[in-house]
């Protein structure tokens, strides 16, 4: 087929450009044009024949090949062609959840590159996608078993969501927020669906003059959503991610508001508050965020920033450790990358079509260091710390970036030090690895950081004493170190050239004569490299080079030495040499035989066989020399002379016949050209790369061929000599005859063609062609010569099964047949393996060395020329999808002897092999699966070892690639039953333990990797429209006409029968599952299985053949509990599926109230949603009543908005309510008449409340499903059976009988909802008098039980339907019989049933409040908790967010003024003293019931601290003075409970966010509360303050009023007359200062000066106290001041230092607090102690010295 010249006007949309520079670059275009013309003829013509396995599925994967070999290398029109395409494939509904999955991985590679379409060139309908989601991710059906997902498709279904969202149409976010706002109630779990759907769908990509109609619409509304809600809901992550995107996506569009609002996220604080890192938000995200908001006028989020930065970097100190420092390591290592992409973005992108950022929000160069100069402080001390030196490194990296002059000096200062210490390596080593980092912005020659290159040459002649053979770790640091700047620097020395060009700075003369010591630097290098040589001996170092795959470092040191060698000059020197004294040693005849040869021989092979690996043309001088010494020593009996030999084979067979590079060096033309340092870091031009290629000639050819017909051929033919038995060898001669064959594969395999021939017929029916890819890579085979491949093929095979027929125990020839076997299908040139970690490797070296800043592929030349070769030998493995021929078959069915031989390592060798090919040839599985079942069979009689063989290969097919394989039902209906049935094959046997763990393994691989196997296939008309356009397209036209009238009705045909088929097929399957399991001698351990396996084939769209119904209905009583509980959950599934749909009608709730919604957004309770409340003087209690009311069982409906279309089930249908006999199903009868049948009902409820694990048991969802099915699907049919069971189970209080009795009831209310009135009734008549029964029957273990059955039972249901069960609840809760225990469980069970309907029940909220408050003077102590629990719940639904209207549910703050009242007794009171004993007489003056009630308000503040979603502050407050009258100081255990209590609501009230509002309000308290009798309360109000001021530093700093209240409250209690306040005030003043809240400015200096030289008077006796403290005052001050930087010293440091010294005679307490403040600063400033002496002069050094360790110190 040819490609006319139809190609005209072609633009690719985006190639990959590495394809160009291969040397066979001109055959490229052409096929990939043809291939391109290939796959969508095949694409279109599958779609419209509506085949969609495996046409499409075959095609789709080609195309996914395509991308990888060429990139997007098609025309526009096709790209959108391809996209719309997939994007209605992956939308068809009932598409197997396997199939879609890998649409969807194409279709997010298609979309990758948002640059390459605009939103003109494409519209995606979000609907269609939303509906995929949400089908998926919230499956109604997938908890029962009735469909499978694989694991990934969350995680890719999200990833393609991302990639869609920018083509969604304007129109998309107003559809989007008609759809989700109904579901934005705070109090519901669907807020978190309603907000993660918003954060995953709404688009922000958007024009400006859309903006209106996108983010306009919903930014306010979120955002003061998002400021006026507390405590961390999990649903605000998704809030910020979705800012965050926003922010980033348009910045500069959404103004400084945000800063002003947030002062930056909140949860940075949150984030820097190592303390409490419960739950904070996504880091990236965060990132995002501050990145976006940096820049514009003012720069004002650089200020929040420094801030930020200056108040948390010492935990950045490497002394500081806990499990915060992750978090705050991510930040330091993410936020300079997130500026350096902006940068990129505003300032280098490729223009496109996306919005650009306004000129006056770019960052400018003073912005940038600005932001460097924030974080480098934090940086350097991360360096050290102990997770290592990476994420510093990665952040440096970054900042030198952006900024060379201001990041790259402080590390250089850093590093030299580091040079030069002996004793600290590891500091070594983090300097050095920042280095790395640093380098190409080091060496580059910018306009920022001139000087940095002069620091090149000190660095490498630093770094060389690094090169120690007893520091493994920091010599592989250094050769790092110095590969990266050999391959940025060119070794060249150009001292000449200042005389030569006159036109160089001063600078670059410099650096001229500097380069003149490199020669000096290199032979130094080599010098150590030889020592290290030296020290570790020849043999080692061979065999741990040949064992460890290359690490980042080797790659980076072979990039190094590839770019320096000179091939011609090292094999003059070597090879005559060499061979020379090779020839010497082995003319002597008696060598041939012997085992053991001397040392000098094997090193001179080893040279040779390294030497060998250079370019190919230059061997050919000594062509002759090595073939003769080839084939004198791969015949030497030596086993290690000959393997040396083999290498040198291998080598020089690859040198020659290989396409590889033969330079790497940094600049193209060479060194001799122009100044080489003006090179110095210099991008390889991908351009003009000018690549060096070695592509093997004529000659080399003929060389090649010549040595396998002198050492191939012969040994060839010995190996058939010793199959005939003409000549036989021993097992030593065979395997090196082996090792000869397979290196002489390995060598030549480039040139040898690959295997060929027919193809194996029949495997699949289809009408599209599913052939082959021919790459071409730079070979062509010469068919007049010997191809080799096809004789070692036949020639192994021959040995193999002579082999296995007389010495099945040679195992070691066997390993390398494996190998052989493995190569000749496989291997061209390059191994899977070795090319995956040369991938990794190749990425690691980019990343340290790549400049993110101005993107555009700016890698050194080095870099780009590995890259391409990379492309090349990726060209070579792509295999998959190769035809399966005859040969290929061959060949696996020997391997699949080998995979059930006797030998286990064998075994596993060859079944490691056969899984790769098995996923490489299309459909060979289906040749495969049947060979290996009949292993399987009960009637193939095989030892045990064959039968794990086999067993191994099916675990292999299922972890394979070939997973697409195992699913379709042939292989399924094949597999499944022959795993269950060979339980009855003779060599089975259940003792073996690994037999037993291997069907472990499979049938749990088989679960993991289950999902739903399709049966119903359609192709929808919108795909074949887009088919057709696709078959129609030119540029490069499909190959193939279109498919005919004919043909196409055919594949509508087919696609009718593939359906029946297999549906068919599914039903065969259960069926030979059921026969297996009516097989009486099926072990137990199959049994199971196959039950599991059943379980497995519940599906939605096809109901279960009534035999599966019937098993698994009689399987509920079996004997075994395993099978009980997956029968269990069967039958709920069943249930299912069985559910008869209900009508549905819409309604207008505008109707029904009268009201009509007012316009924008009101929330809450209102006028129209006031029909919804439950009220009990209007309750369904007649037939009429009940069927005239619309009920509304979803409980967010209604509180935020109106859904668009309300349905809600009809009222007025009389629902048909027993379904008669006649009627029933197939499965409906089975059922019906086994729970029709008393014995049945007997023997499952005693299985069912028999308990499982003693203690463990809790409520089973799974069996609550199972009679909510059964009640929902046969109204009360089976109540009259149950009946006597239940109410014998009430009666019983065990845990079992319980918790049995919760499951059924719930199962009953829930299943009961659509019941006639009549029935309904009458069942809460039976029902009533048993939940009470039971309720008095509680017990510590049952009462959880019965909380998650009252839960569970109200859970989404209308409260008006379900009046019985709360009037029951509400009778009276706290009745005090039965003990305090009962009176908080029955609470407990209320609060689960009231907490369900949240807003929707306020009058049994009042009731209930009204019932509790003259109670709340509780004295046993679990009530109370419990009570304050509910009155959290009481008060939930007062909320104060933006737009909700006042509540109709109990308010908190007139709650708290009654309680107040109560408290008036104890306000006057000085000290509050707990005088109730628990078991008191009735004294009930108003103190003790005070301190009653304080207790449960407390154990209420406490249970509210986390849950609400507003904090009511003002209402605390007031109660603030109370908590710190009886809060203790120092942590106790021996407190009573109401002190404990006390302290825990202080602390937690201190962490509350508060509102700039609330803040004077606060401080107005503590100032109040410091002026308190009790200094107690003064020393409380100081740790509430810390903490209070931590938490809200960003609010504080933003109202400079406050922060100086602030700092006058803490002056005014550094005055305190009582010791501990003082010490503690002056913690706090410490802590203050070293978050930078205020600065120790000269005014604060001044204050203490005076404090501290306050006169004390002489009197000895008794000392005049008010100047005592004041004096003391001062002294603690300055303290403060010295412990507020324990990481550095400042420039007052000395001073106030030199100032305390004088205090130290001074009479106690201030004595101490001198000693403590010194040793403290001994301690921190010790570590870097040379660094900071210089900051004091030295007579300060010496009163210092003196003080440290003067005697004093120990007095």
């Amino acid at each position: 087929m040819t490609v006319d010249g139809d190609m005209a006007g072609f633009i690719p949309q985006k190639e990959i450009v590495y394809n160009g520079l291969l040397p066979y670059s001109d055959r490229l275009d052409g096929e990939a044009t043809e291939l391109l013309a290939e796959i969508k003829a095949n694409l279109s013509r599958a779609v419209l024949l509506r085949e969609l396995w495996p046409g499409v599925a075959f095609w789709t994967n080609k195309l996914f090949s395509f991308l990888k070999l060429y990139g997007r290398r098609f025309s526009k029109e096709d790209h959108i062609l391809f996209i719309k395409l997939l994007y209605e494939l992956v939308t068809l509904p009932n598409l197997e959840p396997h199939m879609m999955q890998s649409y969807a991985k194409l279709l997010i590679q298609l979309l990758k590159k948002k640059e390459l379409l605009s939103r003109d060139d494409l519209q995606l309908p979000w609907r269609p996608l939303y509906d995929l989601y949400d089908r998926v991710i919230y499956s109604k059906n997938e908890h029962l078993g009735l469909i499978w997902f694989p694991n990934s498709v969350d995680h890719i279904l999200k990833a393609l969501i991302k990639s869609c969202r920018l083509y969604f149409p304007v129109s998309s976010t107003k559809e989007m927020l008609d759809e989700w706002r109904p579901l934005l109630c705070v109090f519901d779990i669907i807020m978190q669906k309603a907000i993660s759907n918003m954060e995953l769908f709404l688009p922000t990509i958007m024009p400006p003059e859309e903006h209106s109609q996108s983010f306009q619409l919903w930014f306010d509304e979120l955002m003061n959503l998002w400021m006026s809600v507390q405590n961390q809901p999990s649903w605000e992550g998704h809030l910020v991610n979705l800012f965050a995107r926003l922010a980033n996506d348009d910045i500069g569009y959404i103004f400084t508001r945000i800063l002003r609002s947030l002062n930056l996220p909140v949860g940075v604080s949150h984030m820097v508050a190592p303390r409490y890192l419960t739950n904070s938000y996504d880091i990236g995200h965060l990132v995002l965020w501050i990145t976006a908001l940096l820049g514009g006028p003012g720069n004002p989020a650089q200020k929040e920033l420094t801030c930020l930065f200056n108040s948390i970097a010492s935990f950045y100190h490497p002394s500081n450790h806990g499990r915060w420092q992750v978090r705050l390591m991510r930040l330091l290592q993410r936020l300079p990358a997130s500026v350096v992409r902006r940068v990129h973005r505003e300032r280098h992108a490729v223009p496109s079509w996306i919005t650009l950022v306004p000129e006056s929000q770019r960052l400018t160069d003073e912005d940038l260091q600005e932001f460097t100069r924030s974080l480098t402080g934090a940086t350097l001390q991360a360096m050290f710390s102990k997770t290592g030196s990476t994420d510093a490194a990665f952040a440096l990296q970054n900042l030198a970036l952006l900024t060379p002059e201001l990041a790259i000096p402080p590390v250089l200062e850093k590093t030299y030090a580091a040079m030069e210490t002996l004793t600290e390596p590891h500091t070594l080593t983090a300097t050095l690895s920042c280095m790395i980092g640093m380098a190409r912005s080091l060496v580059s020659p910018n306009n920022h950081y001139p000087e940095g290159r002069g620091h090149v040459l000190p660095l490498l002649m630093g770094s060389l004493p690094g090169v120690d053979p007893n520091d493994f770790s920091k010599c592989m640091i250094t050769f790092q170190f110095i590969a990266t700047f050999t391959t940025l620097v060119p070794l060249v020395d150009c001292s000449s050239a200042p005389s030569q060009h006159s036109d160089l700075t001063e600078i670059e003369k410099n650096l001229c004569f500097a380069s003149a010591e490199f020669e000096d630097f290199v032979l130094q290098f080599l010098d150590r490299c030889f020592a290290l040589i030296d020290s570790s001996t020849l043999e080692q170092t061979r065999d741990e080079m040949e064992t460890d795959t290359q690490t980042q470092l080797e790659s980076l040191v072979e990039l190094g030495l590839s770019s320096t060698c000179h091939p011609a000059e090292s094999l003059r020197l070597f090879v005559p040499h060499c061979c020379n004294i090779i020839f010497h040693i082995t003319d002597n005849e008696e060598l041939q035989s012997e085992v053991e040869l001397d040392k000098e021989l094997l090193w001179n092979l080893q040279l040779l066989s390294e030497v060998t690996r250079v370019d190919g043309e230059q061997l050919l001088k000594y062509q002759g020399d090595l073939e003769r010494i080839l084939c004198v020593c791969v015949r030497l009996r030596c086993k290690r002379t000959y393997t040396l030999a083999c290498s040198l084979l291998e080598h020089t067979l690859r040198s020659l016949s290989l396409i590889y590079p033969t330079e790497y060096r940094s600049t193209s033309g060479g060194f001799d050209t122009d100044l080489p340092i003006r090179d110095w870091g210099r991008a390889g031009d991908v351009a003009d790369l000018g690549v060096c290629w070695h592509v093997p000639n004529k000659e080399e050819e003929n060389f090649v061929f010549q040595l396998l017909s002198r050492l191939l051929h012969p040994e060839l033919q010995r190996i058939k000599g010793h199959v005939s038995g003409d000549q036989p060898m021993t097992r030593e001669e065979l395997l090196q005859s082996l090792a000869i064959v397979h290196h002489c594969l390995l060598g030549a395999g480039s040139l040898l063609p690959p295997l060929d021939g027919p193809h194996v017929s029949d495997l699949v029916p289809s009408m599209v062609n599913l052939g082959e890819i021919k790459l071409h890579i730079g070979v062509d085979y010469d068919d007049s010569r010997e191809n080799y491949r096809e004789s070692i093929c036949q020639t192994i095979r021959l040995l193999l099964h002579h082999i296995l027929e007389h010495s099945e125990d040679d195992t070691k020839s066997l390993f390398v047949i494996i190998k052989i076997i493995s190569d000749l299908m496989f291997f061209r040139g390059t191994h899977k393996k070795d090319f995956d970690s040369r991938w990794k490797s190749f990425t690691l070296v980019k990343k340290s060395m790549e400049n993110r800043l101005h993107g555009k592929k700016q890698h050194i030349r080095a870099l780009l020329i590995d890259r391409v070769l990379l492309q090349h030998e990726m060209r070579k493995l792509v295999v998959d999808g190769s035809e399966y021929k005859v040969v290929h078959q061959e060949l696996l069915c020997d391997l699949l002897l080998l995979s059930t031989s006797t030998y286990s390592q064998v075994r596993s060798k060859a079944q490691h092999v056969l899984t790769a090919s098995l996923g490489t040839f299309s459909f060979s599985y289906r040749d495969l699966i049947p060979r290996t079942l009949q292993l399987l069979s009960p009637q193939h009689t095989t030892g045990t070892q064959q039968f794990k063989g086999a067993l191994y290969c099916l675990l292999g097919l299922h972890s394979s690639l070939c997973l697409a394989g195992a699913r379709d039902w042939d292989c399924v209906g094949e597999v499944w039953p022959a795993l269950v049935r060979c339980g009855l094959s003779p060599s089975m046997t259940l003792e073996k333990q690994s037999i037993c763990g291997l069907l472990d393994e499979i049938t749990d691989r088989i679960h993991r990797q289950h999902d739903t196997i399709g049966i119903y296939f359609t192709v929808s008309e919108t795909c074949v429209e887009i088919a057709t356009h696709i078959a129609q397209s030119k540029n490069p036209k499909p190959f193939l006409e279109a498919p005919s009238i004919e043909e196409l009705k055919e594949g509508l045909q087919r696609q009718r029968i593939r359906n029946v088929v297999a549906a068919r097929k599914y039903e065969k399957l259960v069926n030979d599952l059921l026969d297996c399991l009516e097989d009486s001698n099926l072990p137990w351990k199959f049994e199971h299985m196959a039950a599991d396996l059943l379980s497995l084939q519940l599906r939605e769209d096809q109901p279960l053949p009534p035999d599966a119904v019937l098993y698994f209905t009689q399987s509920l009583t079996h004997d075994s509990i395993s099978i009980r509980k997956v029968a269990i959950s069967a039958v709920a599934g069943i249930l299912k599926q069985l559910k008869r749909p209900r009508k549905k009608v819409a309604v207008k709730p505008s109707d029904i109230s009268g009201v009509e919604e007012p316009e924008g957004v009101c929330v809450g309770d209102r006028e129209g949603n006031r029909w919804l409340q439950y009220d009990s003087n209007n309750l369904p209690l007649s037939e009429e009543q009940w069927d005239s009311q619309p009920y509304v069982e979803k409980t967010h409906w209604g509180y935020y908005s109106w859904p668009r279309e309300m349905m809600i089930h009809a009222a007025s249908e009389k629902p048909k309510d027993d379904l008669t006999y006649e009627e029933m199903s197939e499965g409906e009868k089975i059922i019906f008449e086994y729970f029709s049948d008393p014995e049945f009902i007997d023997q499952l409820i005693e299985f069912l409340s028999l308990e499982d694990r003693k203690g463990k048991d809790s409520f089973n969802p799974r069996r609550f499903c199972l009679f909510k099915g059964l009640f929902c699907n046969y109204g009360d049919v089976f109540l009259p059976l149950l009946w006597p069971h239940l109410e014998q189970l009430a009666n019983d209080p065990h845990e079992s009988s319980q918790r049995c009795l919760c499951e059924i009831t719930a199962g009953l209310i829930r299943g009961s909802k659509l019941w006639s009135f009549s029935k309904v009734d009458r069942l809460w008549q039976l029902l009533c008098p048993l939940i009470r029964t039971a309720l008095t029957n509680i017990t510590v273990e049952s009462y959880t039980d019965w909380g998650t059955c009252i839960a569970t039972a109200c859970e989404g249901r209308d409260p008006r339907k379900l009046h019985w069960l709360f009037e029951l609840l509400m009778e009276s809760p706290l009745s005090g019989e039965g003990g305090s225990f009962r009176d908080a469980s029955l609470l407990y069970v209320l609060q689960g049933g009231l907490a369900q309907q949240q807003w929707r029940v306020s009058e049994l909220l009042h009731r209930l409040l009204a019932y509790l408050e003259p109670k709340l003077t509780q004295v046993y102590k679990n009530v109370r908790e419990r009570i304050g629990s509910v009155l959290t719940y009481i008060f939930m639904i007062d909320v104060a967010l933006p737009h909700t209207s006042p509540t109709s549910s109990p308010h908190v703050a007139e709650f708290v003024a009654r309680v107040l009242e109560q408290l008036k007794p104890l306000m006057l009171e000085p000290e509050i003293h707990n005088h109730v004993h628990e078991e008191n007489t009735q004294e009930t003056d108003e103190c003790t019931q005070a301190v009653k009630l304080l207790k449960t308000v407390l154990k209420w503040l406490m249970a509210s601290a986390g849950r609400t979603f507003t904090t009511p502050v003002q209402q605390q407050l007031q109660l603030l003075p109370l908590l710190f009258k009886i809060a203790p100081v120092e942590i106790d255990e021996s407190y009573d409970e109401m002190k404990q209590d006390a302290r825990v609501c202080l602390s937690l009230m201190s962490q509350g966010l508060l509102y700039p509002e609330h803040i004077p309000l606060v401080l107005a308290a503590l100032e109040e509360m410091a002026g308190s009798r009790s200094w107690h309360a003064r020393f409380s109000v100081l740790t509430y303050l810390q903490i209070m001021v931590f938490y809200n530093l960003f609010t504080l700093l933003s109202l400079p009023a406050e922060v100086l209240r602030i700092r006058k409250l803490v002056m005014q209690l550094l005055l305190d007359e009582q010791l501990e306040v003082r010490d503690m005030a002056g913690t706090t003043l410490s802590g203050l200062l070293q978050c930078q809240f205020f600065p120790l400015d000269s005014s604060l200096q001044t204050e203490l000066q005076t404090l501290s030289q306050t006169y004390l008077p002489k009197a000895r006796g008794e000392l005049a106290s008010t100047d005592l403290v004041r004096r003391h005052a001062g002294v603690l001050g300055f303290s403060a001041c010295i412990l507020s930087s324990p990481y550095d010293v400042p420039d007052w440091m000395p001073q106030i230092l030199m100032d305390l010294s004088d205090h130290l005679n001074d009479p106690q307490p201030i004595e101490m607090t001198v000693k403590k403040t010194l040793s403290e600063f001994r301690r921190t400033h010790h570590d870097n102690w040379q660094e900071h002496r210089q900051c004091f002069t030295d007579d300060q050094l010496l009163v210092l010295t003196d003080l440290l360790v003067s005697p004093c110190y120990y007095a």
